[in-house]
């Protein structure tokens, strides 16, 4: 019988007729640190997040993860009043734990004052590479404006050259349009930096919207901007065409309404709902026109 059970044991090793089942993955644990489930609800958005776009599509497919297999890597988090915690690192994280259904998320609670939450915010963004330039650049211009520090101190605490962050900062000075197609990835950071070899805001627009247009290489657009400075268009002439260009849709039709009515140029400066109306006449018959309409003659 001892036989029989030694050589059974032998089978069972070396032909396992049942294969044990995988045990739950569990969350990464950090040496020294605790790991609270907290509400979901008690948390709170981190004021100083310089992520402002999130991929619906990646974060639904990390929801869907989260709900077969938990959250694996904790969030971190530091208290505030009330009761409740503020997010440092792990938006993501918890947006899709909150879609996901789950009540609690795996936290790491943590004791650090605003310009340390705000670095570490950062620097996690910066090491997963979530932030496109302009909010890689507004956040290097939030640790120098709020917390005062210098770009070689900069440098040193998110790990980047001095260098890289000062032309960083440095698309902060580039008209808005431009910034935006940056941020939507429309134009790279190398089309920005040929951007900046022109000498104003009005010619940076026209030649950034021609290579969002025309989908320049980096190259085109350096092209483009060598021969601009050497053959720029007249002034008056891309003033006109920008402002054609910066006028929404509706105040242009409202334009053209007014000009078919009154038969006279005119010119609505609008920015956010308020602005004026500017009439040009060029005849005193042009203004009894203008004065009878108003006055419903």
């Amino acid at each position: 019988m001892d036989k029989h059970k030694a050589l059974g044991r032998g089978l069972d090793t070396l032909l396992p007729s049942r294969q044990p089942s995988a045990a739950p993955p569990q969350p990464v644990v950090h040496s020294g640190e605790a790991i609270h489930q907290l509400a979901v609800e008690l948390i709170d958005r981190n004021p100083y997040q310089t992520r402002s776009h999130v991929d619906e599509t990646a974060l639904q497919e990390l929801a869907d993860s989260i709900k077969a297999t938990g959250v694996l890597q904790p969030i971190t988090v530091r208290a505030v009043p009330d009761g409740r915690f503020q997010l440092i690192a792990g938006e993501r994280r918890w947006l899709a734990s909150q879609i996901a259904g789950k009540p609690t998320v795996p936290s790491i609670v943590r004791q650090v004052s605003n310009e340390q939450a705000m670095e570490m915010t950062i620097i996690e963004n910066l090491q997963r590479e979530d932030l496109n330039p302009i909010e890689q650049a507004r956040a290097f211009d939030r640790l120098s404006r709020e917390f005062g520090l210098t770009q070689e101190q900069i440098s040193l605490r998110t790990g980047k050259e001095r260098s890289s962050v000062a032309n960083f900062v440095r698309l902060l000075r580039l008209p808005e349009a431009v910034q935006t197609w940056i941020a939507g990835g429309q134009l790279s950071f190398g089309h920005a930096k040929a951007l900046m070899g022109l000498d104003s805001p009005e010619a940076m627009v026209k030649i950034g919207g021609r290579s969002v247009e025309r989908s320049f290489t980096v190259r085109q657009t350096e092209d483009a901007v060598a021969d601009w400075m050497h053959h720029p268009e007249p002034n008056a002439k891309l003033k006109e065409e920008l402002r054609a260009l910066q006028i929404d849709p509706n105040v242009k039709e409202a334009q053209r309404q007014l000009e078919r009515g009154l038969g006279v140029r005119v010119t609505i400066k609008d920015r956010n709902g308020r602005g004026k109306i500017l009439l040009e006449y060029n005849s005193l018959e042009d203004f009894d026109r203008i004065i009878e309409f108003f006055s419903g003659k």
